[in-house]
């Protein structure tokens, strides 16, 4: 503790009298004589009861905290009427704080703290005391309680609750706005003088900022402050108790106030006039290039909307706002040329969309600047006169026949020539052809209305110059109807005629079709290619027509059947006309005209038969013979059919095993012998690869002259062969490699072995290194073998 705040304690206790003697102040005061209270009350005894005054009374005692002594700081002092001063009374203390903080002498009844105490930790304490017989250990007093108050001194200073505060203020407010209110807490007792009364005052954040003294309230105390210049500021605020008094304490704390923005900056172009380029050939929607204006506030304060407000190019060019950027997106609206204008001028305006009216007076909250624009040429593909093309044309025109004209240009200022081609993925048959020059389209087949009605093509029109410059557009080609097919049956028609059947009975009704589709739609006529004694034809003149008998009875039996010939003509010009005959069998009726039974011979004439049933006739035979045929083919395939099915048949008479050959006693397979003396009779031999289909005589051939080369003879073999056409397929004889007579390395094999029956040493071979030790040892022993 300092010297002064000793000081500060010394002259608190000078000016509380009542600590200096706190025996005399509680010591019970003897009454000479014993005042009774009585009530009268009511009792059956009819005695009066008295009510004695208690032989000790306590107040309260008073202890000052933070005591600094060495010693046990005295409290006060109990004393009982009874003592007598000879000690045989016990002063007993119970209750906070007793035999621990505060203890007593059992025989003076003085009490002592014995450590300091903190008034903010416990403001007062509650004891009970009690004076009894040391001997019979009986009470003389009947047991009270008293507090013992602990008086404050300043010994606490003033706290915030927090270390540093945050807060904020817009920017250019009034003088006296407030900002925020700070509060500090004294933990000294508010009642007892000035320890707990807290002054604030400001250390820092003069001139800007103000607190009041009593209540903590920071206000402005500069106008128009702006954020623009100075967002942060730090401001120490000061609380002191003892009212601010010189000797109090003091405790501060931070806040840090920010300045929010308000919309007082309007939006500003960096550049008066500012250049894009484009291409002439960037689509609609296409973003050329943006614009940004540049605002000092922040937020929504700076949000800016930009829009095209004049020049030459409003119609042409559109502009966005992007929100995130704030950015002024320049798209393009309609599609541009190079060949027709190659500058553009736009005068583009920023505007804020949150404007504060308390700010109007700083002026528009907007501004404008010019974009110039220039189109850059490229290398545009042709343009065709038309999106599309319909050309009409009849089909009976002539090949050749120009049915059209297409054109197309080019945009660009070179103007370079163009090329036409048709894609011939919308034309498979060929049937149209194109001018490569001149765009003409013309036939180049006949064309059949019948068949295709309509032909959609695509036409290509490409830069000479640049042929991956190229457009294409869809020509229609309609193919307009001429009457050039005759009318023919609707459908086959099955008639019958009733052997009694009367004059002018109805036998068939007829109709007819025709593939042509004329604009007045189709009329047929009906009439007999002659005069017929049996049957008539009578016209309906709705496209139907009648057929009637002429006479009274038939005889199926003398004419089982009769060929009606009927024309059918159309009324288009030209005119087409066809006849079909009609086959009449002559049947059996009953009374009501139901057919009962027809002649069969009727049946089984040709002329009976139609088109489609002669077809299906003949599909059957052409099927059978197939497959005759295939089932021939295939028996004399299998009577064919290899032995060998090896995937090492090789179609020799040398057979190819996967181990060691057998050396010189090997003549199964193939005598070389025979090679070296041609002169040697052939003997018969089958073939051992194929089935044998007959035993034939073997052809011989010419043999070669005595002692001729080896190559030579096969030579000659394989040429006989080649140029035999009943030869087999199989060689009997296999081509080998000839290795000659001037290798350094004899030959190994064993095939020329039997041509000589000397002996060979094979001691040669350990000198060819490991690899041959094993051969050698397999030959090199031969000799040591046959002496044992």
């Amino acid at each position: 503790m300092t010297i002064y705040q000793f000081l500060v304690l010394f002259l608190l206790w000078v000016c509380l009298p009542h600590f200096c003697s706190p025996e005399i102040m509680f010591r019970r005061t003897p009454v000479p004589q014993k005042r009774t209270l009585g009530t009268r009350v009511p009792r059956s005894d009819g005695k009066i009861l008295h009510r004695q005054k208690r032989g000790w009374m306590w107040n309260q005692f008073f202890l000052l905290e933070e005591y600094t002594g060495s010693d046990y700081q005295y409290v006060g002092k109990l004393h009982s009427d009874q003592d007598k001063g000879d000690g045989s009374l016990k002063y007993i203390l119970s209750g906070d704080g007793a035999g621990t903080l505060f203890i007593i002498d059992e025989k003076t009844g003085d009490i002592h703290a014995t450590r300091r105490i903190d008034r903010e930790e416990k403001a007062f304490y509650t004891l009970r005391a009690q004076a009894i017989n040391r001997r019979t250990l009986r009470p003389v007093e009947p047991e009270s309680e008293f507090v013992i108050k602990i008086h404050d001194i300043n010994d606490n200073e003033p706290t915030f609750p927090e270390e540093i505060y945050t807060a904020s203020v817009p920017e250019m407010s009034v003088v006296g706005t407030s900002v925020v209110q700070v509060t500090a807490t004294d933990a000294d007792d508010p009642s007892y003088g000035n320890s707990a009364r807290v002054i604030y005052s400001i250390l820092q954040g003069q001139p800007y900022f103000s607190v009041e003294p009593e209540t903590g309230i920071i206000r402005t105390a500069l106008p128009n402050m702006n954020r623009e210049n100075r967002e942060q500021y730090q401001v120490v605020i000061q609380a002191k108790d003892m009212g601010g008094q010189m000797g109090g304490l003091s405790g501060t704390t931070t806040v840090n106030i920010t300045l929010t923005d308000v919309n007082d900056n309007p939006p500003r172009f960096p550049q008066n006039t500012i250049h894009l380029r484009v291409l002439e050939s960037s689509p609609v929607g296409t973003a050329i290039g943006s614009v940004k204006a540049t605002d000092a506030d922040t937020g929504k304060n700076a949000e800016v909307e930009y829009r095209i407000i004049d020049g030459d190019g409003t119609d042409m060019f559109d502009i966005i706002t992007e929100k995130d950027t704030q950015e002024g997106i320049i798209t393009v609206k309609k599609p541009l040329d190079y060949e027709s204008r190659r500058l553009y001028t736009l005068k583009v305006e920023a505007e804020n969309t949150h404007v504060d009216p308390r700010f109007y007076y700083l002026g528009p909250f907007k501004d404008t600047t010019i974009v110039k624009i220039s189109v850059e040429d490229v290398d545009e593909p042709p343009v065709f006169s038309r999106s599309s093309y319909l050309f009409e044309v009849h089909e009976d025109i002539e090949v050749g026949t120009i049915i059209g004209t297409v054109m197309a240009r080019d945009p660009d200022s070179t103007s370079s020539p163009i090329r036409f081609s048709l894609d011939r993925h919308t034309d498979l048959d060929r049937i149209f052809n194109i001018h490569s020059g001149n765009g003409s389209l013309y036939t180049s087949k006949p064309l059949d209305r019948e068949l295709s009605q309509w032909h959609n093509l695509t036409v290509i029109a490409a830069e000479i110059n640049n042929p991956k410059e190229m457009t294409r557009v869809a020509v229609f080609v309609r193919i307009l109807d001429v009457n050039d097919n005759a009318p023919q049956f609707a459908v086959f028609y099955d008639t019958f005629v009733c052997e009694n059947a009367r004059p002018g009975q109805l036998i068939q009704t007829i109709s007819a079709v025709d593939k042509d589709d004329p604009l007045g739609g189709q009329k047929f006529f009906f009439s007999l290619a002659a005069v017929n004694p049996n049957f008539t034809v009578q016209d309906n003149e709705d496209n139907t027509a009648r057929i009637l008998t002429r006479k009274n009875g038939f005889n199926r039996h003398e004419i089982s059947t009769y060929l009606l010939p009927v024309v059918i003509s159309d009324n288009d010009y030209p005119i087409q006309s066809s006849t079909g005959t009609l086959t009449i069998r002559v049947c059996a009726c009953d009374s009501q005209g139901n057919m009962q039974s027809c002649s069969a011979e009727a049946l089984l004439l040709p002329a009976g038969l139609s088109t489609g049933a002669l077809i299906a006739i003949l599909l059957c035979i052409i099927i059978l013979l197939v497959i005759v045929v295939l089932f021939a083919a295939l028996k004399r395939q299998r009577k064919k059919e290899p032995l060998i099915l090896s995937k090492e048949d090789i179609r020799d008479n040398i057979v190819s095993y996967n181990d060691e050959g057998g050396g010189e006693e090997d003549t199964q397979a193939f005598d070389i012998g025979t090679l070296r003396n041609p002169a040697a009779v052939e003997e018969k031999k089958l073939r051992r690869d194929i089935i044998p289909e007959t035993l034939f005589i073997p052809r011989r051939t010419p043999t070669a002259p005595d002692n001729t080369d080896v190559r030579d003879f096969i030579h000659e073999r394989l040429k006989e062969h080649d140029l035999d056409p009943t030869a087999p397929p199989y060689d009997s004889l296999a081509t080998y490699a000839y290795e000659g007579t001037d290798s350094l390395a004899d030959s190994l094999s064993s095939l020329e072995s039997s041509t000589t029956d000397s002996d060979q040493n094979y001691d040669y071979l350990r000198e060819w290194g490991p690899r041959f030790h094993k051969l050698a040892e397999m030959y090199g022993g031969g000799d040591s073998d046959r002496d044992s």
